[in-house]
């Protein structure tokens, strides 16, 4: 299971794993997503996040931590993308500029990156929820009683990524 904030890189280190380990990787933003942008309401995402989770192997990343609950008691391990709040402002910008007219692999087809009102809420959310989403974070990994790792950078996860076996 891996967690992070926007821009954390979660979708990236997903993939990565996803390719070392040959498990299957789930991104919840194609759950939360429909095409146009348009937000899938609870009551439809939740059953297909469980239908996600009760399958035998995974990698699942993203949020939605109403449904961390039964997630981390599946998962094997808990992995937490912690970098800086600059640096996943970067990523953001920088994924809205690289994908622009175009769906991220981690995203529903027909929801383009682009740069509009949309983008700037999207920043402002990041900045209104980065100190009580950390905190979450971080009681949720200090309780967690299996495996996991919490990673502060790029170098960090590329020199876990290179340990693992």
């Amino acid at each position: 299971m891996v967690i992070g904030q926007p821009g954390a890189g979660k979708s990236t280190l997903a993939m990565k794993l996803g390719e070392r380990t040959g498990l299957p990787v789930v991104h919840l933003d194609k759950i939360h997503w429909m095409p146009g942008w348009v937000e899938r309401p609870l009551s439809e995402k939740i059953p297909l996040i469980r239908a996600e989770e009760e399958k035998e192997r995974w990698i699942i990343e993203g949020g939605l931590s109403s449904t961390w609950d039964t997630r981390l008691e599946r998962a094997d391990m808990l992995v937490w993308i912690d970098v800086a709040l600059t640096r996943r402002l970067w990523r953001v910008l920088w994924r809205s500029w690289r994908f622009r007219g175009k769906s991220r692999p981690d995203l529903t087809e027909g929801c383009p990156e682009q740069f509009s009102r949309e983008t700037v809420d999207f920043f402002w959310f990041i900045l209104r929820t980065w100190r009580p989403g950390k905190r979450r974070m971080a009681r949720v990994f200090a309780a967690y009683p299996k495996p996991k790792k919490r990673l502060h950078s790029i170098a960090e996860t590329e020199t876990w990524l290179a340990s693992l076996e």
